[in-house]
């Protein structure tokens, strides 16, 4: 039988680089699938429907929830994020690992649903120089961008204290090379090592 996958968890404070590493650890890694999760956030700038999130109406969001098909949602800056049920499993059954590029409230549900799920916390290079990148990003307003660098420090802490690994993103292709050591590491400690003795030694 395959080996069956495992979750892999991508949590940061928005603005910190998240999305950018999830796609470059998928680009880097085989055998990686990620999860395009649902919201009913306003599409920003060259994002697509179907490729960058699954962009629903609040009445379609709350469809999943009420049909029970969400592995994971949660209520993030005013808007409300999901990963569906039945794409991941269907993943993780055919041996792929999945990546969820999620806020820390979806990673710990995911957690406590899943236990071999493996979380990872990305650290900004300071709270400075994220302020900096979300004012630079110009998609949100002064008010917005505090409230974020507030919930920032919030997730900041629960990462610290209840993820796994956590990863500086200071300089982009070390924070990747951290994160393919991470997952190399993990499928290595899920090796079967019964099937592996029965091989070499009958």
């Amino acid at each position: 039988m395959a080996r069956l996958g495992f979750p892999v968890v991508l949590s940061a404070p928005s603005g910190t680089g998240k999305t950018t590493l999830s796609h470059l650890l998928v680009n880097s890694v085989a055998n990686l699938q990620i999860s395009v999760s649902y919201t009913t956030r306003p599409i920003r700038g060259n994002e697509r429907d179907g490729i960058d999130y699954n962009f629903i109406s609040d009445e379609g969001f709350q469809k999943i929830i009420d049909d029970n098909k969400f592995l994971e949602w949660a209520d993030v800056h005013g808007y409300r994020y999901g990963s569906g049920l039945d794409v991941t499993q269907k993943g993780l059954d055919e041996g792929l690992d999945v990546v969820f590029d999620i806020d820390v409230q979806g990673g710990l549900q995911i957690k406590k649903r899943l236990p071999n799920a493996v979380l990872i916390f990305i650290l900004p290079p300071s709270l400075e120089a994220l302020e900096e990148r979300l004012t630079k990003r110009g998609t949100d307003s002064q008010d917005r961008i505090k409230r974020r660098m507030k919930a920032s420090r919030d997730e900041i802490v629960i990462g610290l204290k209840n993820y796994d690994y956590v990863i500086n993103n200071e300089k982009l292709d070390r924070a990747l090379f951290d994160l393919t050591a991470i997952v190399r590491t993990h499928r290595l400690q899920g090796i079967n090592r019964e099937k592996i003795k029965n091989r070499l030694l009958g």
